[in-house]
């Protein structure tokens, strides 16, 4: 567990509580009675650890995790194949997230451009006192 902490950037009390909240399956132990981590667990992980500072809830991870674990397994029970219009709606479910994490990100751009403009300002603020007290 802590190789995925560390992978993922998530302390083990985060990852912990995503395996309590069911955005992560809960994980495999080993005959000592570790944690022990797949390669699917890491990748739910960062999609989680990515969709976080965006803004999105548990739940809308929860939605977007179960959309594309669906899409990517086909249906439930694993036999079954999504007809065209679930694979449609899963895909556009997806869509719409892709979309809402575009208009963020367009979101952040801008307030860092602000808090740069900030910092610039204050850093030319101090260049003209530090030359007048010269």
């Amino acid at each position: 567990m802590g190789e995925v902490a560390t992978r993922t950037e998530l302390s083990l009390r985060t990852i912990r509580h995503y395996e309590e909240t069911g955005l992560v399956t809960p994980l495999a132990r080993s005959q000592g009675g570790f944690r022990l981590c797949t390669e699917s667990d890491v990748a739910r992980l960062m999609v989680i650890r990515r969709m976080k500072p965006l803004g999105f809830t548990l739940d809308q991870m929860r939605d977007l995790l179960e959309a594309t674990d669906r899409l990517d397994s086909g249906a439930e029970p694993a036999d079954a194949e999504l007809t065209d219009a679930e694979r449609r709606e899963l895909l556009d479910r997806v869509r719409a997230y892709e979309r809402s994490a575009t208009e963020q990100v367009d979101r952040l751009r801008t307030q860092l451009s602000r808090a740069e403009e900030f910092a610039a300002a204050l850093a030319d603020r101090l260049d003209q006192a530090a030359v007048r007290s010269s």
